[in-house]
Formats: C-alpha cells, structure tokens, sequence
C-alpha cells in the first residue's frame, strides 16, 4: 500500500505523513462552526444511536432465547445481523452522503430505521427477528456514518480530535442508561417492550434532525460522478497503507469492545448469577469508565501529548485487561467470583475512551477530500470486525467465559500490529502537539 495519502486531496490540507497537526493549523468552516449546543447534541444522539439499539437489548437476552425458543447461539445473531447491516449500511450511505450532501441520506436511513424497530416489536420468530435486525442496521448506519463526516466537515486536526472526545462524553451516556432503561422495561413489560422504547427515540431523533440540523456540505464539495466513481474513492482510500492501518486498528478494537457487549449478558448473568439489574449497573459503571477516559483524552492529553501515543498506551491498557481476563476466567488463578472479571472488564472499556477516538480523527485527518466515503469505510471495518466476534463468543456454550477473553485477546493484539506495523509512528516526525 502507498504511505501518500490519496492523489485527490487538496494541498493546502496538512501533510498525509502527519497525525496530529499544530493548533494553529486547523482551519475549520467558521459559520458552520458555531452550530450551537443543540447540533452537537444532535451529532452525540446520532453517535448514540448504535450503542441504543445494542445495549438497551442486552439485559433481554436471555429472555428472547426463552420467549423464542431458540440457542443462545442462534439469539447472538440478532446482534450480529444489526451490526452487520451498520456496516454494509454505511458502505452505501457514506459516498451518497458526498454526492448529494448530509442530511437527505439521513432523514432517509431514520425514518427506514425506525419502521424496522417497530417491527421488531412484533417478530414471532428468531428468523424475522434477525432479519428485521438487519434492516434496523442497515438504515441506522445512517447515523453515524454521516455524524462522522459532519464532524468532518466542521473541524480539522486536533479540533477535530477534542470533538470526537466531546461526542464519546454525550453519545456515551447511551451505554449507561441503555441497559439500565432495558432492564427496568423487562420489569413492567417483556422483550418487545425494548424495541417499542427504541421506536420512540429514534422517531424523536428524526423529528429533531429534520428541524434542527442542516446542510453542512456544500454543493461545490460535493463528489460527482456515480457508483464506479464511489468504488474508486474508496480504492484509493483504501490504498492508503497509512489511513488503512488507523481504520483496522480501529475496527479491532471495536471487536474486542463487541466480544463484551455480546458475551456480558451471559457471562454476568448465567455464569455469575447476577440479576438483569445487576448487569445494567455493572454495565453502566464500564461506560463511565469509558467515558472518563474519553474526557481525559480530549482535555488534557490531545494537543499535549502525540495522538499515536495516546493510541499506542490505550491498546497496551486494552492488551493488558485481555490477558487478565483470560487468566481470570480459565480458572488459572483459581475459583474466583464475579468482582475480579468485572474489575479487569471496567479496565478494558475505560481504555476504549483512549483508543476509538483517536483512531477516527487520525484516519480523518487524511481524508478531507472525502469524508463521507472515509467514515463509512472506518463505520464498515468496525462493525463487520465486531459481526464476525459476535458469534465466537459464544461458540463454547453459556458456561464459560474463556471465548471471550481468547477474542479479546486475539484482536487487541491485531490492532497492536496494525498500529506498528502498518502506521508506523515512529516514521512521523513532526512535533508533537
């Protein structure tokens, strides 16, 4: 793969060979930039959507294995068929984002989105449940494909990185309360109350961005040209060794994130004995980790501390939590309780804090050219990475939390060798800002 960023970019945008630019350098769109408290929540809730319509289904789990009558393997699926429709979702939605702009795709992919929950709610079958979840996917990858380049759009350099932070601080309250809410519906209503819940919130989201969020590409930025045109953007992308290594990086660690939010509801619940409530506080605690991390990360170490390193120690955290939990849940250290793989789990996610906003903004920052192709391209490796997980987890029964940990491990250290043997930072000798 080149080490140059694709021909295409314009040259006044920093070097491709630089991860982080000088504070100076950053020249966003003034007047887009002063979009208001609003915008920016607006670009949180569509970051959170994902996370919404994961978490809140986890406590129901085991439920929907009992009310459908199918493996927990089979039920997993649900999961990784929405995952999977996020993934292929955004492939599509990225490059008509840059050819027609940002909001018509996305009030598209919203409405779509919230017709495929609602008939989730009424899924007889594993089947359609998983099908529906697809769909649900599909058209949700419209969220955060294009709140990404929207971000791109507006900022540049270590603006962009300290946004990307700000977003974790709002969109990752979602995995706080998702569970939480998931597990107080269960309470009052069965599994499909969840999916009437997420019908209501994605409906309301759609209702704000509708009347609140405009344009933000404007029409002389914009790609022309059709498919072929989309695939060649994309090559080119892709053909970018550097911007290539930052997106698998990325997407490995969002597998090793997946691998928890897939295999937890059973671990903590079926193996430990914990309660659907217990989960969610216990969920809710990680991202809180999650998010503090991603808030030290954007205060007090971008702009001070080189990208790549802050990267490069939040893939060592993630490594170090994986091993542990292996030993922990491999009975190596002996018979242990719910409290120590808990511990080493709140350290894996706190690491995320440090690990998935940077890998967006360092990926971003060699893509001004083409962005919405750029976001769906890192949206894309993410969640496929994540879909192929899902299952793996699984793949030993509800007994045993050593296939998660062996995923964890295996892809925490691949998004290690990614880093150093595709980014090479080292290479990068630019200051450090």
């Amino acid at each position: 793969m080149s080490e140059r960023g694709p021909a295409t970019a314009p040259s006044h945008e920093p070097s491709p060979e630089t991860p982080s630019v000088p504070h100076t350098a950053s020249v966003p769109l003034k007047s887009a930039r002063r979009t208001g408290l609003l915008v920016t929540f607006i670009l949180g809730g569509l970051s959170a959507l994902p996370p919404l319509s994961m978490d809140m289904y986890l406590p129901a789990l085991p439920e929907v294995t009992d009310a459908l009558n199918s493996p927990a393997a089979t039920i997993q699926l649900t999961l990784t068929a929405c995952l999977a429709g996020m993934a292929l979702g955004q492939l599509v939605i990225g490059p008509m984002s840059d050819k027609w702009g940002r909001r018509r795709p996305l009030l598209i992919g919203m409405v779509v989105y919230v017709l495929a929950t609602a008939i989730c709610a009424l899924a007889p079958t594993a089947e359609l449940l998983i099908g529906f979840r697809l769909l649900q996917g599909l058209a949700g990858a419209a969220a955060i494909v294009i709140a990404r380049a929207v971000v791109r759009d507006l900022y540049d350099g270590v603006e962009m990185a300290r946004f990307f932070s700000t977003l974790m601080l709002i969109s990752g309250v979602a995995p706080i309360i998702a569970p939480l809410i998931g597990g107080q519906v269960l309470r009052f209503s069965d599994w499909r109350g969840v999916f009437v819940v997420l019908t209501g919130v994605g409906a309301v989201l759609t209702l704000v961005v509708w009347r609140s969020l405009g344009e933000t590409l404007p029409p002389e930025k914009r790609q022309t040209g059709g498919v072929r045109t989309a695939l060649r953007t994309m090559r080119g992308l892709l053909a970018d060794r550097v911007f290539a290594g930052y997106t698998l990086a990325g997407g490995f660690a969002f597998a090793t994130l997946f691998s928890y939010i897939s295999a937890s509801p059973f671990v903590v619940q079926e193996i430990y004995g914990a309660s659907p409530q217990t989960f969610s506080l216990l969920f809710g605690l990680n991202s809180v980790g999650l998010i503090s991390a991603g808030q030290v990360n954007g205060k007090l170490l971008v702009g001070r501390v080189r990208l790549d390193k802050v990267l490069a120690a939040g893939l060592a955290v993630i490594t170090l939590a994986s091993v542990a939990l292996l030993l922990l849940s491999s009975g190596m250290l002996g018979e242990i309780g719910l409290v120590p793989i808990a511990a080493a789990l709140f350290v894996l996610m706190s690491a995320m804090g440090m690990v998935l906003p940077n890998t967006n903004a360092l990926a971003l920052m060699r893509t001004p050219h083409a962005a919405g192709s750029a976001s769906a391209l890192l949206g894309t490796s993410s969640f496929l990475v994540g879909a192929v997980a899902s299952p793996l987890v699984g793949i030993a029964g509800e007994g045993t939390a050593v296939p998660m940990a062996v995923v964890q491990l295996v892809c925490s250290l691949l998004a290690v060798g990614c880093l150093f043997g595709m980014c090479r930072p080292w290479q990068n000798r630019e200051p450090a800002v």
